[in-house]
């Protein structure tokens, strides 16, 4: 079927709306379209038919703002659409797109909002971490096994939603995302959260449901604005690990705990740059009657942190030695006003915590 036995349709959607949507097409012949309505169109509705590829012909929609190609059977975008100066929404969800189907100039398109899921994408295209403009990427549904250090370049993203892959790690690339405000991971295999996470100062949303995660970083009560976590479908810690590992420290570190928790004064010229930079790494034990630093060695520590007075989130604890008590009880039952972490925690941080 033709385009122009739906053109009449599509024509009272208003001047600058074509919907062209389920009227099985194979093929879009745009020669009924007048070179003004060509012209006039902003918004272009192509979904749910049987295209395989988009057609070159869109490129003659030079005005065009809005393209939905959803649910068709595409299997690769040609050249044409880099014609599409002012597209600013790609909707192309549910076809048979893959990391090879886009073309190599994508990414000089100004895009702000792109979605991509259900698709067949194994990696995130190159071509989309160049999309300096994208405020929305959705890649749900697709076979993305990891996500590319390069995300930090979409640094106007509000929204990434990357649920139902196989993804296994969280890059730390991803907290250099200054206006990150939706963080949609559920449904993927992530064993662990980074704590560089705690740099996403405008994070609102934090979905990581149904995933491999047994803990979470203490640096999570740092998320200021974070106001739902879903957790549920993770096999997050039940009771407190009394089990410590500890690697005994080096020689240098020792040194470097020394000069650290006594004081000692040191100068640049008095130390090779590598010394200093080591220096410079100290973390401070968070037991507030401990003055120690450590480096390397630490012991890991599950801690329990009550939200909202209802859940208990196993938080990841470190602590300079094994001679350094917690600040908290090792008692998962113990009374919340025992952790400063759990009453440094306004009621109405976390409206909702999901967990089940």
């Amino acid at each position: 079927m033709e385009i122009h036995e739906g053109a009449a349709a599509a024509a009272a959607s208003g001047d600058t709306v074509l919907d062209f949507s389920r009227l099985n097409l194979n093929t879009l012949n745009v020669d009924s379209v007048s070179d003004e309505r060509k012209r006039d169109t902003r918004q272009l509705y192509l979904n749910y038919n049987r295209l395989a590829s988009l057609p070159s012909s869109v490129s003659l929609f030079c005005n065009l703002e809005f393209l939905d190609i959803s649910n068709n059977r595409l299997s690769a975008i040609g050249e044409g659409i880099t014609r599409l100066t002012r597209l600013r929404t790609l909707i192309a969800k549910n076809n048979r797109l893959d990391e090879f189907s886009l073309p190599k100039e994508f990414g000089s398109l100004q895009l702000e909002v792109l979605n991509f899921s259900g698709n067949r994408f194994e990696e995130i295209p190159l071509q989309c971490m160049k999309l300096l403009r994208l405020q929305s990427l959705s890649l749900g549904g697709n076979r993305l096994k990891s996500i590319p250090a390069e995300i930090e370049n979409l640094t106007s993203l509000e929204l990434l939603y990357l649920g139902g892959n196989l993804i296994t790690a969280i890059p730390p690339e991803v907290a250099n995302l200054p206006y990150l405000s939706y963080l949609v991971l559920c449904d993927n295999r992530i064993q662990s959260v980074p704590p560089q996470l705690t740099r996403l100062h405008s994070l609102r949303s934090l979905s990581l449901h149904n995933n491999l995660l047994t803990y979470l970083p203490r640096e999570i009560l740092s998320l200021v604005h974070l106001h739902e976590l879903s957790l549920r479908g993770n096999p997050l810690v039940v009771r407190f690990v009394k089990e410590m590992t500890y690697d005994p420290p080096s020689l240098l570190e020792l040194a470097g705990r020394t000069i650290k928790s006594r004081n000692i004064p040191y100068y640049p010229q008095d130390l090779p740059s590598n010394l200093l930079r080591y220096l410079d790494l100290a973390s401070k034990c968070p037991n507030p009657k401990c003055a120690g630093v450590y480096f390397d060695s630490c012991v890991r520590q599950i801690k329990f942190v009550d939200f909202c007075g209802k859940y208990r989130l196993p938080l990841m604890h470190y602590l300079c030695s094994p001679e350094c008590t917690s600040p908290c009880s090792s008692n998962p039952q113990s009374d919340a006003s025992e952790s400063e972490d759990e009453s440094s925690v306004p009621a109405y941080r976390l409206q909702r915590v999901l967990l089940g």
